[in-house]
């Protein structure tokens, strides 16, 4: 059951809650439970990707035979104003094949960048912004403005390498981005997957944590079989070596140095460090950006930072937390997460996209007084109910509907060619939030959520700027998926948005925002990382329902200071600064 709907929140924090914990399932409601809506009698989005000018498929190479894992985990989508004109682009990564004569060069697809036009239009800019170079086998994407200049910056993870990008005039008043990644010193040469922005030793310059997934190569590939009809089929990640993640600190200057195993960072490469996903947030209101990272097959990490300014240190908790296995003690096949406030308890609980016969699992947070701790939700929640005929990849917390409680999105899609008693391709999957208790409602998606796909990253954001969250979404071998949010059209609510801006440019991931209006209070936290492969709009976007106000706002800066603003105006953006009312 949620802290409380509709008293004041410190109120039903002294009232209804313990000390920073929400109630027990078994305790009583502390108001009573809200009126069922009517139903809803439109479809809430429609895909609008073959109107907006944004045609690009991810491609995967898997028509060239080898059934490699390398062809399972597919691509992501960053959305990023580039250019500093308030509409947020698309970045798409490309993917690869396997080229030669015995096709095992193994080569990159160019990614694609698209710039928001504004009313639903985009064009393809790749080339003219220097991202046309098909530069190795790409999976994800991560945006921060790593060296505080003001303009935001872009990391691509894949297949032997990485790649920074800066963000740098053009010299025809526009921008473009310059690779910069050996000068920076964050080229590496492993197969990095997602990866997460944040200021971890507090020194305001955003570090870089990358996921790894396994020593694969083509001199490590062994066969796996599948059916009796089908010999071959892709490979488990446990018929390989896992990698340890790699920590880059931001030395202040541009420059990175790589300090994961002196910061902390499990090094366990045997049934371990199969690493998919990864958030940054922090999960115990210390100021400090934790952590959390999602393994494949085995148990996620849950990192708290221990660091100061100038030195990263962390501890590993996942055990003791409760968040490296589900409910029943089990390690899942972990890929996709976000952190958000789903019953207003006012922390960060953890979500998390899971394989085959695995719930997506949700671990509540009840961190109190200096104890990291967390609970297993599913079943409580209403997760489960969807039942265990997902592989799960791209995620993410988004209040769709405005009516102030956040709900879910989760891509789908089999990574085996041939899996068994299930679908390859499969459905996306929306949850609505019924006051801390989610309900399916796929059906009333859309028609593109009646429809399969291999589905993998999925980007929350506004795409145009009229307080609604849309999705963009990267299949593979599929084109890309553009859903404009259209529950506006079928019940109009009130909204609020917040951006951040910290003093001097610093990093701002670990802040945290409640909102309150009619009684209620909303809690969003800055993140770095989340979903899967992916980057999402970094501005805090608050459902309001039927409220109009008067609104007010305490940020909470990782600096410790608070911040608080009155009778904000609703439906509407505010850009908040550090040390500006």
């Amino acid at each position: 059951m949620p802290c409380s709907q509709n008293l004041p929140w410190l109120l039903a924090a002294a009232l209804a809650c313990l000390p920073l914990a929400c109630q027990r399932p078994s305790d009583p409601p502390a108001v009573a439970p809200p009126k069922v809506e009517a139903p809803f009698t439109k479809p809430f989005f429609h895909d609008v990707a073959a109107s907006s000018g944004i045609d690009f498929t991810y491609r995967n190479g898997e028509e060239a035979g080898h059934y490699s894992i390398l062809e399972s985990l597919g691509g992501g989508v960053g959305l990023v104003d580039f250019d500093g004109d308030g509409l947020l682009d698309v970045f798409v990564t490309g993917g690869g094949e396997f080229a030669g004569p015995d096709k095992k060069d193994i080569r990159g697809h160019p990614s694609r960048l698209y710039k928001n036009l504004g009313n639903w239009k985009f064009r393809d800019v790749t080339a003219a912004v220097g991202l046309d170079e098909p530069l190795f086998y790409t999976h994800g994407c991560a945006v921060a403005d790593y060296d505080r200049d003001g303009w935001p910056d872009l990391l691509v993870t894949g297949y032997g390498r990485l790649a920074l990008y800066h963000n740098e005039p053009d010299g025809k008043s526009g921008r473009r981005f310059v690779e910069a990644s050996a000068k920076a010193g964050v080229r590496g040469r492993l197969w990095s997957t997602s990866a997460a922005w944040a200021d971890f030793d507090g020194d305001g310059f955003p570090d870089l944590f990358v996921c790894h997934y396994t020593d694969w190569s083509f001199a490590n590939d062994p066969q796996c079989k599948s059916l009796p009809e089908h010999p071959r089929e892709v490979c488990p990640p446990k018929s390989f070596h896992g990698v340890p993640g790699h920590l880059y600190r931001n030395l202040g200057d541009g420059t990175f140095v790589e300090v994961g195993k002196e910061a902390g960072l499990r090094q366990d490469i045997i049934q371990q460090n199969y690493s998919l996903g990864a958030i940054a947030v922090d999960v115990n209101a210390d100021g400090k950006p934790d952590l959390y990272v999602c393994n494949d097959s085995s148990d996620n990490f849950l990192y708290v930072n221990r660091s100061s300014p100038g030195k990263i240190r962390f501890d590993e908790a996942g055990v003791t937390s409760g968040v490296a296995y589900d409910g029943n003690g089990s390690a899942n096949g972990s890929m996709g997460v976000d952190a958000g406030d789903y019953d207003r308890c006012g922390r960060p609980s953890i979500l998390v996209a899971n394989f085959q016969n695995e719930s997506h699992a949700l671990y509540h947070n009840e961190c109190i007084k200096g104890r990291v701790q967390f609970r297993p939700t599913t079943l409580s929640a209403g997760i489960a109910a969807i039942g265990q005929n997902y592989v799960g990849f791209g995620t993410g917390f988004f209040d769709f509907d405005n009516d102030g409680w956040e709900d879910l999105i989760v891509t789908n899609g089999h990574v085996l060619r041939h899996p068994r008693a299930i679908k390859r391709r499969q459905n996306l999957v929306l949850l609505r939030n019924q006051a801390g208790r989610f309900v399916e409602v796929t059906a009333r998606g859309g028609a593109i959520f009646q429809q399969d796909h291999l589905g993998r990253g999925v980007a929350i954001g506004d795409l145009d700027n009229d307080g609604w969250p849309d999705l963009v979404i990267s299949r593979m071998n599929d084109p890309v998926l553009v859903l404009r949010n259209a529950v506006k059209d079928d019940a109009p609510r009130r909204w609020l948005g917040i951006e951040l801006r910290s003093k001097d440019r610093r990093d701002v991931i670990g802040a945290r925002i409640v909102l309150e209006a009619g009684g209620v209070a909303q809690t969003r936290f800055a993140k770095g990382g989340g979903s899967y492969l992916s980057a999402r709009d970094p501005r805090h976007l608050f459902g309001l329902g039927d409220s109009d106000g008067p609104v007010k706002a305490t940020v909470t800066w990782p600096s410790g200071k608070e911040q608080r603003l009155e009778n904000l105006a609703v439906d509407r953006y505010w850009r908040v600064t550090e040390d500006k009312e």
